[in-house]
């Protein structure tokens, strides 16, 4: 310890010799002036940092007693001694002043020299943005090895022999004449409103081709009976001469659900060839109870939804959907329905259309007619009155007679019934008759007068629309307008109107002669059809389809039979 004590006064005497040990502070509590610069309050930072001034002194200290002195200092002292020193410079001339004091200063002025300096160095040596070759940082193997190597060759335009396909290089060079193909297959389409020559001719077959293809066809099938939407599968031959149409050497379409047609080159001549296609017309049956909901009970069995809307339609004719029809009631619908032996399946119109109640038959309609209209069974009957029918599908709001006007705001007549209903319902001829009326009409708004022959007619006011003009003969259930509120309206209804020799009359009070809409030979025609209908059994048409053998004949080969027969 007493060594220690001595070196520590030995280091306070070295520095009171060669000036004071702490700086002086000047009355504002900074740094006194020195060197080139002078007052401003200098940071707390700075004034603990500059307190202690450590100075190298080159007097000799003698060593104390007893101690002997070591002969040069080290490198490692030397490279501490240097440390010290430029330590000591840059703490003096302070090279990096705080920026935000003394703004405008000697001192100021030097710290951004500096700042100055060093962004220009780093600018100077920062590294430049071009490109620096690197490894691939995908893995490489053999696949992909392979695929680099095969896309340095052509024709890349054609997949090369990896199958990927890019763009032609610098290094192909277009051919002066590339051959043709000996041979091109296409599909071509008939278009809505196009024409067969016009389809033909956009698939690149010649004038004398095709004028040769429709005389051929036209004598199968009429050619404005082929469907538009039919493709034709087209093989076009080489070329006989450089600018000469290709010549046909193949042709193939479905003509008719149960007719296939071909035509096909032999012998430098084109020949159609037939090939039937076997057809089940089985109709499709489907019946089902009512349940909560007609409609949803309907697609649940399976029927399509233009199959239940027009069953819906030619049933509300005869039936009100809401009040006459309960759920323990059971449909029947019976559809045209074909099944090709190739598997395709043709829903076509609604035949039959049933309301059965307890077993027995409640309604029965049949399409029936050139018309394709749907006949009541019931209609097969003498003559006979049956109450008006329903104009719309909704229910009465007000009856026929004196009541206090919604808007007028009296008392007065009220010469109909109004049938609540939805904007835009359709309305419907309660029976059959010819348009008198059909317009503009006072407080009615949109108005249509049908007369109906023996001095009765119908009026249908506030309609949204008209369908119908004047003069035009409408059959019962008919649409001839839609609802709306047009005229002296409180909203959307169906205001329906009755008239006997000219004056109104309640139109509940009607009762329509319904006279028999078929009658003698065509009625038992009728029953028969009917008959036949209704002993499909539900679900026979989705049986699977047994194509029939076609009759063979003794004296032709088994070969010969897979040639199909030409005409033409």
């Amino acid at each position: 310890m007493p060594e220690v004590g001595a070196g520590l006064c030995l280091s306070l005497w070295v520095a009171m010799r060669k000036g004071p040990l702490f700086k002086a502070l000047d009355e504002n509590g900074g740094n006194s002036a020195e060197g080139d610069y002078a007052g401003g309050a200098a940071s707390a930072a700075s004034l603990s940092h500059a307190q202690v001034l450590p100075e190298i002194s080159n007097v000799a200290v003698p060593p104390p007693s007893g101690e002997t002195l070591v002969a040069g200092p080290g490198l490692r002292e030397r490279l501490q001694a240097w440390k010290q020193d430029i330590e000591a410079w840059c703490e003096k001339v302070e090279l990096a002043p705080d920026l935000a004091t003394d703004i405008g200063s000697p001192r100021w002025y030097r710290g951004l020299a500096t700042l100055f300096g060093l962004s220009a160095a780093a600018i100077a040596l920062s590294p430049s943005f071009a490109a620096v070759e690197a490894a691939t940082p995908m893995p490489v193997n053999d696949r992909v090895r392979d695929e680099f190597r095969s896309q340095t060759i052509a024709p890349l335009a054609f997949g090369a022999d990896s199958g990927r396909h890019m763009g032609a290089s610098p290094l192909v060079r277009p051919l002066a004449k590339v051959p043709e193909r000996p041979m091109i297959q296409l599909v071509s389409t008939l278009g809505q409103g196009d024409s067969f020559r016009r389809m033909l001719e956009r698939a690149g077959v010649g004038s004398s081709d095709i004028s040769q293809v429709s005389d051929l066809i036209s004598g199968a099938v009429p050619l404005s009976d082929i469907a538009s939407g039919t493709q034709f599968d087209i093989t076009l031959g080489k070329r006989p001469a450089e600018g000469v149409s290709r010549p046909l050497d193949e042709m193939a379409f479905r003509a008719r659900f149960d007719l296939d047609l071909s035509v096909a080159r032999h012998d430098g001549a084109l020949a159609l060839v037939r090939h039937p296609i076997a057809v089940d017309t089985t109709p499709l049956r489907i019946r089902g109870t009512v349940g909560s909901s007609l409609y949803r009970s309907a697609r649940n069995a399976g029927a399509p939804v233009a199959a239940i809307q027009g069953y819906l339609r030619a049933v509300d004719k005869y039936l009100s959907l809401e009040s006459d029809i309960s759920a323990n009631d059971e449909f029947d619908l019976i559809l045209s329905y074909k099944r090709s032996a190739k598997g395709e399946r043709q829903v076509g119109e609604l035949l039959y259309a049933g309301v059965e109640r307890e077993g027995k038959p409640r309604l029965q309609l049949m399409r029936w007619g050139k018309d394709g209209q749907m006949f009541s069974a019931s209609g097969l009957a003498e003559t006979r009155s049956a109450p008006i029918g329903m104009p719309v599908a909704g229910r009465i709001t007000s009856r026929y007679g004196m009541r206090r006007h919604p808007i007028l705001g009296y008392t007065r007549m009220h010469a109909g019934v109004d049938f609540g209903a939805s904007y835009g319902s359709p309305i419907y001829a309660v029976s059959d008759g010819t348009v008198t009326y059909a317009g503009r009409h006072g407080g009615h708004g949109n108005y249509v007068r049908i007369n109906h022959g023996g001095g009765l007619g119908t009026g249908y006011g506030h309609m949204s629309r008209i369908a119908v003009r004047n003069g035009t003969h409408v059959r019962a259930g008919q649409v001839i307008g839609y609802v709306g509120s047009t005229g002296l309206s409180t909203g959307p209804h169906l205001h329906f109107e009755a008239y006997r020799g000219g004056r109104t009359v309640d139109p509940l009070s009607i009762r329509l002669v319904t006279r028999p809409q078929i009658d003698g030979k065509e009625r038992d025609e009728f029953r028969q059809r009917m008959k036949a209908l209704l002993t499909v059994e539900p679900g026979a048409a989705l049986d699977s389809f047994a194509k029939p053998d076609a009759p063979q004949d003794a004296d032709t080969r088994e070969i010969d039979r897979l040639e199909p027969k030409k005409v033409g």
